[in-house]
C-alpha cells in the first residue's frame, strides 16, 4: 500500500461525504467538512476499535506516524491504545488540580460522609482555620515537611491542638496519593516535632453536696429560659453537650417518652435512645411553649434556624461562679457516671450504653440502642429522683 506524502495531506480537499486517506497499518486521515481527524483502527479482544490521534495541521504526518507507532508497539504488549489515552488523560487533569484545598475539599465530600455532625463540623474548622489560609493554594505536590511543620508550628503557637490538623492534613495528603496528585504524605514524620499532648479530663463535680449546690445555682440562673433548660437537660440527661445543643423537636417521641437520636448525629455512628424522666418530660413541655414551632428544642438567640452557640452551657456555668477547672459541659456525664456508678450502684453496663459509649455483651457483640430499655429508663427516673433530692437538701 503506497503510504501517504505530506503535500497529499496538506491538499486533501473536504467533500460532501467524509472520507479516508490511508497511510498503512490501520492509520489514515479522515477527511470531514470540518476538519481531517488522524485515526487508527485496531483490533484489541477480538474487538473493532478506533483511536482519535489528533488533528491536522496540530498534528503532522510524521508526528502523526510517531503516535501510531507508539499505539502499535503498546498494542503488541496486550496494551489497549483507547484505554492507554484515558489514563494518560487522568493523570494530566489530576496534576492539574492539585492544589490543597480542592483535594481536601474533595476528600472531605468523599469520606466524611458517615461521620457524625459533630466531627464534621470540626474537620471542616480545622480545615477552614487551620489549613487552608496556609497551603489552600499550593500544590500538593510541592509542600514539603519543613513548610508543614511550619504550619503546625503555627497552629501550635496559638494554643491549639496542632496533632489534629496534622491528623487530617495527613488524611488528606493520602488521598492525594491515591489520587495521583503526590508522590507521599509530608506530614508523616513531623508527630515527634510537635509539643507532646497533655491528655486533660473534663471537669466535673461528683460529690453530691456540691451537686446539689450547682443544681440550686442552675434553678435560679437569671439568664434566658432557653440557657436554663440547656443546664437543667445536661444534669438530668447527660448526653455530650454537642447532642443537647441540637436536639430537635422531631427527636422526641412523646408517645414511648423517650428522645431518639439519628445515627448522623452520634460520635458511635449507632443511633440511641434516651429515656425521658418526668421531670425531663416536663421541662420540654415548658420550652415547647417557646421554641416548639422551630425546628430545635434549644434554638440560638440569633435565630430559631441553628441550635443553642457551643459556649451557652458554658457561659453560663461562668455566670454560676463555676470556672473551666471546676465544671465544664462535659462534666454533666463524668458527674452522672461517677455517682450513679458509687452511690446509686447502678450497673455500669446500663451506664455506659446510656452514655452512648462502646458498649459490648459477654460475646463481644455491640449491643443495640434498645438493649437494657426498661432498666435504663427506671435509671434516669431514679437519677432524676435522686437530683431532686440533693437540690432540696442544699
Amino acid at each position: 500500500m503506497q503510504k501517504l506524502a505530506a503535500t497529499a495531506v496538506k491538499q486533501a480537499k473536504p467533500k460532501a461525504k467524509p472520507y479516508k486517506m490511508t497511510d498503512g497499518g490501520g492509520l489514515y486521515l479522515l477527511v470531514k467538512p470540518q476538519g481531517k481527524y488522524w485515526r487508527y483502527n485496531y483490533r484489541f479482544t477480538d474487538k473493532q476499535k478506533t483511536l482519535a490521534i489528533g488533528t491536522y495541521p496540530d498534528l503532522s504526518l510524521s508526528d502523526a506516524r510517531k503516535l501510531h507507532q507508539t499505539a502499535r508497539g503498546g498494542l503488541a504488549n496486550g496494551i489497549d491504545p483507547s484505554e492507554a489515552k484515558k489514563a494518560q488523560k487522568t493523570t494530566r487533569n489530576l496534576a492539574a488540580v492539585d492544589e490543597f484545598e480542592p483535594i481536601a475539599r474533595e476528600w472531605f465530600s468523599q469520606k466524611m460522609t458517615d461521620k457524625s455532625d459533630t466531627h464534621k463540623a470540626r474537620t471542616m474548622g480545622i480545615l477552614v482555620k487551620d489549613l487552608f489560609p496556609s497551603i489552600g493554594t499550593r500544590p500538593m505536590s510541592k509542600i514539603t515537611a519543613p513548610e508543614m511543620l511550619a504550619v503546625l508550628k503555627k497552629i501550635e503557637s496559638r494554643s491549639v491542638n496542632a496533632f489534629r490538623a496534622k491528623q487530617v492534613a495527613s488524611q488528606v495528603f493520602r488521598y492525594g496519593v491515591a489520587r495521583g496528585c503526590v508522590k507521599s504524605d509530608p506530614s508523616r514524620d513531623l508527630g515527634d516535632a510537635l509539643k507532646v499532648r497533655v491528655e486533660r479530663h473534663h471537669a466535673a463535680i461528683t460529690d453530691p453536696k456540691a451537686v446539689g449546690k450547682l443544681l440550686v445555682a442552675i434553678e435560679g440562673f437569671q439568664g434566658t429560659p432557653t440557657v436554663r433548660t440547656a443546664l437543667q437537660l445536661s444534669a438530668l440527661l447527660f448526653q455530650r453537650p454537642g447532642e443537647i445543643r441540637h436536639m430537635e423537636w422531631s427527636e422526641i417521641n412523646w408517645d414511648e417518652n423517650r428522645w431518639e437520636i439519628p445515627v448522623g448525629k452520634m460520635k458511635m455512628k449507632q443511633e440511641h435512645i434516651v429515656p425521658l424522666c418526668t421531670q425531663a418530660r416536663d421541662l420540654l413541655r415548658e420550652i415547647h411553649k417557646l421554641t416548639g414551632r422551630g425546628r430545635y428544642v434549644l434554638p440560638s438567640a440569633r435565630g430559631p434556624s441553628r441550635p443553642l452557640s457551643e459556649n451557652g452551657v458554658r457561659t453560663a456555668l461562668r455566670a454560676l461562679g463555676y470556672d473551666n477547672e471546676t465544671m465544664t459541659p462535659h462534666g454533666f456525664r463524668a458527674m452522672a457516671r461517677t455517682i450513679l456508678d458509687e452511690v446509686l450502684g447502678v450497673r455500669v453496663d446500663w451506664i455506659e450504653h446510656q452514655l452512648a459509649h462502646a458498649v459490648k455483651d459477654a460475646n463481644g457483640r455491640a449491643y443495640n440502642r434498645t438493649s437494657h430499655l426498661e432498666s435504663r429508663r427506671q435509671m434516669m427516673q431514679t437519677w432524676a429522683d435522686y437530683l431532686d433530692g440533693l437540690k432540696a437538701q442544699s
